[in-house]
């Protein structure tokens, strides 16, 4: 490919043929605002943000939408690319609610901090005030709420979940001024076809798209007398929650965690990688029966809610090929109301369980249908990465400063194989971790699978050879499930996370993120794998002490009564 050779700002730049303005302006260091672009998605061109002024042929551009050209000459700096992007950015403001403070993306809306850097004032923001929106806000989904009124049709949300996810739930919809971003149809956010993924949440600049927030149910939990209140918290969270507090991504925050989540006043915390370690026996043992029976394979995972959401509205012909085993999540939460209880005398109806996970579908989760163990709910409250972050600071702890502590170790000693769950390709490297040993007394060689798209890798079994796949992002699971559909797919194993990246990649954690961000999330977790000195869910001995208390063996009734639960057909709207 030929090089381009360009002029931004007084300074020459060679980049290759096809490279936009913007891109040549970074590679010199040179930062120009943006709201529409972003880096994962196709190029949009309409918030006009980014403009900057062909110098030679006196005209604005906007650059992450314009290819260089031979001996072009750009100011990113001049009058009018200044004006331009000041007056861009103030007419959103005009038609944008004036509620900074009470809005969920203070302080990490990019729109407000462009607005701060380009020392927009309300004068200039005035001049173009008149008629706004008025749109109800659809608090309808369980974990996800719409607020149409903030959006500035950036199109990143429609973008993500056509693009990325393959699902296509959001669309644009009117022209000019009563253009918007909705639903198809407009339906309420219950009734599409929205895995809850949260991915629309995580690139859209403002607070359009959010979280539903549960922080006022689980502190009037923590500040009720006739409370226990217990924690679990996923095992991405602590390569991740640090980035709130300021440190790099990856950063390994596990015992500063547990110190705050006590000073939180949760009366226990314990680790979702112990059901992750539990999660690994039953969904092995499953697999290794259907093996044996040479039925409903490929064996497909059902640890993520957002692909078995997915699954339900778009495959529910395949959906008994997933395995029935509850997610990590669930499977704590029914032993907190059932298991904990025996063990410490507290009442069921006294226990509160909070999760804290690096997905928004896991609000969805905790209330679906079929999903509780017994009478009581299983999961009282979710909260995501961004949430506990906010809690943290508003009793003015410093993670930063903080010493580290230990999970409680009744529901909390887990192996290195529940830790790599939060990332792509570490279910099937923790499953098959358990079935090589359990089959031929053969410890399994590190798999080393890929994060983005679809990867596979062929495992020799004894004298079978087992092919496993994993998929991330929901927009790849297109041909790899037509084969299953068709019977003719070659694998015997297939995990899929809704999320790129697996739950490093989560909707609920910190923001902004981009692919580099994840990359080293994902290498803090493993870290945490290679530093463990059990790394298989079947030597964790407190998974050998449930069963022999408490669930008997693998795929026992009552480990299937506890820990297992059914899928149904949802409307592909």
């Amino acid at each position: 490919m030929s090089e381009i050779s360009l002029t931004i700002d007084g300074e020459q730049v060679k980049v290759p043929e096809g490279t936009t303005v913007l891109s040549a302006a970074r590679k010199l260091g040179i930062e120009i605002p943006t709201l529409c672009y972003h880096p994962d998605l196709t190029r949009h061109g309409a918030c006009r943000v980014c403009e900057v002024e062909d110098v030679a042929h006196n005209r604005s551009l906007a650059s992450c939408v314009t290819p260089v050209i031979e001996g072009m000459e750009i100011s990113t700096r001049s009058r009018r690319a200044r004006k331009a992007r000041r007056r861009n950015v103030s007419l959103l403001l005009a038609n944008h609610p004036n509620d900074c403070l009470g809005c969920d993306r203070s302080g990490t809306c990019e729109l407000q901090e462009i607005a701060h850097d380009l020392s927009i004032r309300t004068r200039e923001i005035e001049k173009y005030e008149g008629e706004t929106r008025d749109i109800t806000p659809d608090k309808t989904g369980p974990a996800l709420k719409r607020e149409p009124n903030k959006c500035i049709l950036c199109g990143r949300c429609v973008r993500i979940c056509e693009e990325v996810q393959g699902v296509s739930a959001l669309q644009f919809s009117n022209r000019g001024f009563d253009s918007i971003v909705t639903t198809a149809f407009d339906l309420p956010q219950s009734e599409i076809n929205c895995a809850n993924c949260g991915q629309c949440a995580t690139v859209c600049p403002v607070g359009a798209i959010v979280e539903k927030n549960e922080i006022y149910h689980v502190w009037q939990a923590l500040e009720a007398d006739d409370k226990h209140v217990v924690v679990q918290t996923a095992p991405s969270i602590q390569a991740t929650l640090g980035e709130e507090f300021g440190m790099e991504p990856g950063t390994v925050v596990t015992g500063k965690m547990v110190t705050a989540l006590r000073k939180l006043g949760f009366d226990r915390v314990f680790s979702t990688e112990f059901t992750a370690d539990l999660t690994i026996m039953e969904e092995g043992y499953e697999f290794l029966a259907r093996l044996e029976g040479n039925e409903k394979l490929p064996h497909i995972t059902s640890c993520c809610p957002g692909w078995v959401k997915f699954a339900e509205h778009n495959y529910p012909d395949l959906l008994n090929h997933l395995s029935s085993a509850k997610s990590p999540q669930q499977m704590f939460s029914a032993l907190a109301k059932s298991y904990y209880p025996d063990l410490t005398g507290i009442k069921p109806e006294k226990i509160y369980t909070v999760s804290i996970m690096p997905c928004t579908a896991k609000k969805f989760e905790k209330d679906r249908a079929g999903i509780n163990g017994g009478p009581l709910k299983d999961t009282d409250a979710v909260l995501t990465t961004r949430e506990l972050a906010l809690m943290i600071k508003e009793i003015g702890i410093d993670l930063n400063h903080l010493p580290e502590d230990e999970y409680d170790e009744l529901l909390g000693k887990s192996t290195g194989a529940g830790t790599i769950f939060g990332t792509t390709g570490g279910v099937t490297e923790a499953a098959v971790r358990t079935v090589k040993e359990k089959l031929t007394g053969e410890p399994l060689e590190r798999l080393e699978l890929g994060f983005v798209g679809v990867q596979d890798k062929e495992i020799e079994i004894g004298d079978r050879t087992i092919k496993v796949a994993i998929v991330s992002g929901l927009g790849n699971t297109g041909e790899l499930l037509k084969d299953v559909r068709e019977g003719t797919s070659e694998y015997d194993f297939i995990e899929v996370m809704a999320c790129p990246h697996g739950c490093v990649g989560g909707g609920g954690q910190p923001l902004p993120v981009d692919k580099e961000k994840k990359d080293r999330r994902a290498e803090g977790l493993g870290s945490i794998d290679q530093a463990k000195t059990i790394r298989k869910s079947h030597e964790n001995p407190m998974i050998k002490k449930v069963y022999e208390d408490y669930l008997e063996e693998p795929l026992s009734r009552r480990a299937h009564r506890l820990l297992h639960t059914e899928y149904r057909r949802r409307p592909k709207n």
